[in-house]
């Protein structure tokens, strides 16, 4: 098994912490160490570096490398410009066909919070033994909801395929995008819906044929740097070849078109740490408790997430369901239910020219 790891992108909704030169997967949000650390040490426990592929933009790449090297990691697949989910699975992917065409790869997110490792390895080699028995098929880890998020996708899983152990293999039969609150309340209540944690599994050669079933474009572009790959020509191919590329996500690009797909539903617990609400849900014990990083006093104050990270003192009285992050430069105030809109305040930043505090 290769493990393709993504660990480019921004981490808007996780601003003020997450900035351009420092995003959401080299901050330590969740604990001491950062989420990049905590991916690979999670994998490293059951693969060996040299089977871990970190997918990430030419902009972040020395700042993932430092990290990354200190861990020992020296397998990097470098974007020339941004091309979404799809282009950035396709390259790691001609990197693994290259030497290894029948390989088991799967994405791997950085932003991912996972309770308990054990649990969640055994998942993944229960995935890898469905694909040896169906090559010709996309398998899929899905979770079973607890709550009725509305942040993530669904899948809704068809009739049973086939049973390994007590495990249970299910036929997908389609995806649902993020539901509003009714929709998510009643997949909560019916035993074939699943939250879609993005944990695909293929053989590398049967994904190259997806893209060129489903993204005839991008893969003759994959296919030209493939070619290159291990000789002179490689930086300036991947450079022209990629350029190339539309920008569309794995889901849309892919996982939508195809029909071939089993999912594996999972019980461990899963978190895409996306914003500031899902750090508070995966480091409180229960609704009701504060999570406070830094230095802080309270009256009255609950189910709230506050650091303080520039070393000042918040005081809070009479607050619920607050988010409060105080950096250097900016603090950050907002209700937990609306940390999905912290991206439109940097978009905000972004049209009004504030650039320094991005």
């Amino acid at each position: 098994m290769k493990a393709i790891v993504l660990s480019g992108g921004s981490g808007t909704r996780l601003w003020p912490v997450s900035r351009q030169k420092l995003p959401k997967q080299i901050q330590p949000l969740i604990g001491r160490e950062t989420l990049l650390e905590m991916t690979v040490k999670r994998l490293l426990k059951f693969l060996k570096p040299e089977d871990i592929y970190l997918t990430t933009s030419q902009e972040q790449y020395p700042l993932i490398k430092r990290l990354a090297d200190k861990i020992g990691l020296k397998q990097y697949c470098i974007e020339p410009q941004r091309r979404n989910t799809a282009a950035a699975i396709g390259l790691a992917a001609a990197y693994v066909h290259k030497q290894f065409p029948q390989e088991t790869i799967f994405t791997v997110n950085t932003d991912h919070y996972i309770h308990p490792v054990a649990t969640y390895i055994k998942f993944v080699k229960l995935a890898d033994r469905v694909l040896q028995s169906n090559p010709k098929r996309t398998v899929l880890i899905g979770i079973n909801p607890t709550y009725p998020e509305t942040g993530y996708g669904y899948i809704k899983m068809g009739s049973q395929k086939e049973v390994f152990g007590k495990d249970e293999v299910f036929k997908v039969e389609r995806f649902i995008e993020k539901p509003d609150l009714a929709a998510a309340e009643k997949f909560l209540q019916k035993w074939e819906y699943l939250w879609n944690a993005g944990m695909f599994f293929w053989r590398v050669d049967y994904l190259q044929g997806l893209f060129k079933k489903f993204l005839p474009a991008t893969h003759r572009c994959l296919v030209a740097i493939e070619a290159s790959l291990g000789t002179p020509k490689e930086t300036v191919t991947i450079k022209r070849e990629f350029a190339k590329i539309k920008p569309i996500s794995i889901d849309y690009g892919i996982m939508e078109k195809e029909k071939q797909m089993l999912v594996i539903p999972a019980d461990f617990t899963w978190r895409d740490i996306g914003d500031w609400r899902s750090v508070k849900d995966a480091l409180s014990k229960n609704a009701i408790d504060n999570v406070i990083k830094g230095h802080h006093v309270g009256i009255q104050t609950t189910s709230s997430l506050i650091y303080s990270l520039a070393g000042k003192m918040i005081a809070t009285a009479g607050v619920d369901n607050l988010v409060i992050i105080d950096t250097h430069d900016t603090l950050l105030v907002c209700h937990r239910n609306h940390a999905q809109n912290v991206k439109k305040i940097v978009e905000l930043l972004e049209q009004t020219k504030k650039h320094r505090y991005l």
